[in-house]
């Protein structure tokens, strides 16, 4: 019987309700299997962190993590911490700087009994993680962005030969078990330097996979096609502003960005995060919507699977994602699904559901 260490990182906002809610139904779902188990450790993160470390992720955090196979994360507020920290990377920022987690994957796909506004839809986009213009993230040290006078604000973007190859391997890697189709996301008709080394650089590795069929747009066009017809689109890969946004946009013509799973990876370590925020205004109240997590808990432990060659850990993502999407299509969902379950009546129906096979 394998066992899996698992950080666990509660956050802000909802962030404890639905990270517990993922746990239970991961545990759950790990009792029904008898093949594995899993060692949760909870760590300090976001306010717990301030309040306990005077930090967001303090070194303990990151130091336990190194020792774990994987870990899942809740979402911050950091917009309401302390000014000190304001300074500072927030949390999501942070981890992916330190563990170098470069690939952001986030699919949208459809699900019975959810309401899309562009009909059937398949897709998933690696998202850059560690440069572009978001300043946070893509300096050794420091913030690439100045206030040159009171007026006047600079921001530096940062693109590398290096970073576009990994991300656009990691896409077209799962391409290759998909349905071979690849769209580089891009503005390289404007900003030509920065996103054409990006855009030359992914089709310089698309070479290297000939039977996957490569398309490029411009993000302005790519946002329109999306909503037009997202359901030709497979595996997109793109910058890290323009895969925030694109993923973002692709949540909600789904179904919502409450049910937006994602997983942060440097293919050594993987860390669970859904899309969405923390959503204060809803937080202790029992109506949280845990999907997001939940599904992606489910990459994380497909991740795991595969890195391990655990064909179990599959298994049991199979047996919870079955047992969410059956629970959705008969109706049973939180209110921003249209539903008027609480957030621990949803999850005690996933688990029921578990304890039948997902059925």
């Amino acid at each position: 019987m394998a066992t899996y260490q698992i950080g666990v990182l509660n956050g802000d906002g909802i962030g404890p309700e639905i990270v517990q809610a993922t746990v239970e139904v991961i545990a759950a779902a790990a009792e029904f299997a008898g093949t594995t188990t899993f060692d949760f450790v909870s760590l300090p993160m976001g306010w717990e962190g301030i309040e306990k470390h005077g930090e967001p992720i303090p070194a303990i955090t990151k130091e336990k993590l190194l020792e774990c196979h994987g870990w899942i994360m809740g979402p911050h507020d950091s917009s309401a911490y302390p000014p000190e920290q304001k300074e500072k990377r927030n949390p999501s920022g942070e981890l992916r700087h330190t563990f170098d987690l470069y690939a952001n994957i986030r699919p949208s796909k459809t699900m019975p009994g959810i309401k899309s506004v562009v009909g059937e839809a398949d897709l998933v986009i690696f998202r850059e993680n560690t440069e572009g213009f978001y300043p946070d993230r893509n300096m050794y040290a420091g913030l690439g962005e100045y206030m040159i006078t009171p007026d006047i604000a600079v921001v530096n973007g940062v693109f590398t030969r290096k970073a576009a190859e990994r991300i656009a391997h990691a896409a077209f890697r799962m391409a290759m078990q998909r349905k071979r189709k690849v769209t580089i996301v891009h503005k390289a008709n404007v900003i030509r330097l920065g996103y054409g080394l990006f855009l030359d650089t992914c089709r310089e590795v698309a070479r290297q996979y000939p039977e996957v069929q490569v398309d490029d747009y411009h993000i302005d066009a790519m946002a329109a096609h999306l909503v037009r017809r997202a359901k030709d689109f497979d595996v997109i890969v793109t910058t890290n502003m323009f895969g925030d946004i694109l993923s973002d946009l692709a949540g909600e013509l789904v179904g919502s960005l409450g049910l937006a799973p994602s997983i942060n990876t440097n293919d050594r370590q993987a860390m669970a995060q859904a899309a969405h925020g923390s959503a204060p205004d809803i937080a202790g109240k029992n109506i949280a919507n845990p999907v997001g997590e939940m599904l992606s808990m489910v990459m994380l432990l497909d991740w795991l699977a595969s890195r391990h060659q655990d064909q179990e850990l599959h298994r049991i993502a199979r047996l919870v994602e079955q047992s969410i999407m059956t629970t959705i299509e008969e109706g049973i969902c939180t209110r921003d699904l249209g539903g008027d379950a609480t957030t621990t009546e949803f999850t005690a129906a996933i688990i029921k559901r578990i304890g039948s096979g997902g059925k």
